[in-house]
């Protein structure tokens, strides 16, 4: 059997405009890129120093630029002189702050933070090893994937609970009150 409806019925959709939406070019062009790129990596040093990570572990996690290109960009950055890295070092960038981020949700102590980053890990996507590995794996996918991960873990899948929700025990439908 066919269901047809007047196309009254269906409800109205908003318009997309065509062509290259604006927010879209706004945020990769070169401008922009400009004005995020040395604070961007200038936090990304810093939290790099945080982790203990070495030279090549931080131009792995960039995209393996040259050591000359490198220590251009983190001279510039540090002495707040304009750089424009392009979108993918900035993607990683990215990724590197919300995976810092998140580790802080996640672990009240930086110590703790480092730990997870260091130790060997159960779930199936590190295979036992430290998700530090796919961070400097030198892929995105390999960043992502960690992102990704934490993201899911701040909203409860994957990790167990800490010790402030040990306790907790589980609401039930006698304890919602409706006023």
């Amino acid at each position: 059997m066919e269901i047809i409806m007047p196309a009254s019925a269906l409800p109205s959709l908003p318009q997309i405009p065509p062509g290259p939406h604006r927010l879209d070019a706004k945020r990769f062009d070169t401008a922009g890129r400009r004005r995020l790129s040395a604070p961007g990596l200038r936090t990304f040093l810093a939290i790099s120093d945080l982790w203990g990570l070495t030279e090549e572990q931080r131009r792995l996690i960039l995209g393996l630029p040259s050591r000359s290109t490198y220590h251009h960009w983190a001279k510039a950055a540090r002495e707040h002189r304009d750089i424009t890295l392009d979108v993918d070092v900035l993607l990683r960038i990215s990724a590197v702050l919300g995976i810092h981020q998140a580790l802080g949700v996640l672990f009240a102590r930086e110590a703790d933070q480092i730990a997870w980053l260091r130790g060997p890990h159960r779930a199936l996507v590190f295979g036992g090893r430290p998700p530090l590995d796919l961070v400097t794996s030198g892929t995105q996918d390999g960043l992502l994937t960690v992102r990704r991960f934490l993201d899911a873990a701040r909203g409860g899948l994957y990790m167990p609970p800490g010790s402030i929700d040990e306790g907790f025990q589980p609401y039930r439908d006698a304890d919602i009150v409706f006023s």
